[in-house]
């Protein structure tokens, strides 16, 4: 998935775009930097590609990488797949992956599922950037 990243008129805020048709139709950024802050969403698939794209969105704005990932929302769409989203989540946050990895995390069961019906799991990651 392609990517860019744009800086708003007044110099506060970066934006991280990706070539999902959902960012267009719907208006909004995959992922904004503000000062010391990275806040990434909108961010579907199977879990370790969604996680994988979030820690990559932290790092074209500046992050470390995991590393700077202290929060994550990980929605999913059936009860029955929440232990494949955690294992999904431990091969790619979990802190057993050392090196300062580690966040805080929520599962939530969505209850009539997503935008497009294909879509298992979708995740929001809050990042911190060390000054």
């Amino acid at each position: 998935m392609s990517s860019t990243v744009t800086t708003s008129p007044d110099g506060t805020k970066q934006f991280y775009a990706t070539s999902s048709p959902y960012e267009d139709i719907i208006g909004y950024y995959r992922a904004v930097r503000h000062g010391n802050q990275i806040f990434v969403a909108g961010t579907t698939a199977q879990t370790i590609v969604a996680l994988t794209e979030s820690v990559k969105a932290v790092k074209e704005l500046g992050g470390a990488g995991a590393s700077s990932i202290v929060r994550v929302k990980m929605f999913v769409g059936r009860s029955e797949d929440c232990m494949a989203v955690g294992e999904g989540f431990r091969e790619v946050l979990g802190k057993q992956q050392g090196n300062g990895v580690g966040a805080v995390a929520t599962m939530i069961v969505v209850q009539n599922g997503f935008v497009n019906g294909d879509m298992m799991v979708e995740v929001e990651v809050d990042a911190i950037v060390d000054s």
